[in-house]
């Protein structure tokens, strides 16, 4: 895969995940009894604590593909 579809890739997938907002069961339920910017607050929340996860394996596949190319070269 050439570089600018990798670029084209990753801000959809980027766009994508900062779009979407999810609650888990427990969540919900007292969402539902709360008002509108609660479940915002919640939503926010929920999505923040999902995004480490997700750069830790960006940051490993990254060093994982530098090490990989540094010894292919040897």
């Amino acid at each position: 895969m050439n570089k600018p579809m990798k670029l084209k890739i990753t801000l959809i997938l980027l766009l994508v995940t900062s779009l979407a907002h999810s609650q888990c069961a427990m969540c919900r339920a007292v969402v539902e009894n709360g008002d509108s910017d609660m479940a915002k607050g919640i939503n926010s929340g929920i999505v923040y604590l999902m995004l480490f996860p997700y750069l830790f394996l960006a940051l490993g596949l990254f060093l994982l593909y530098r090490w990989y190319k540094k010894n292919k070269n040897m």
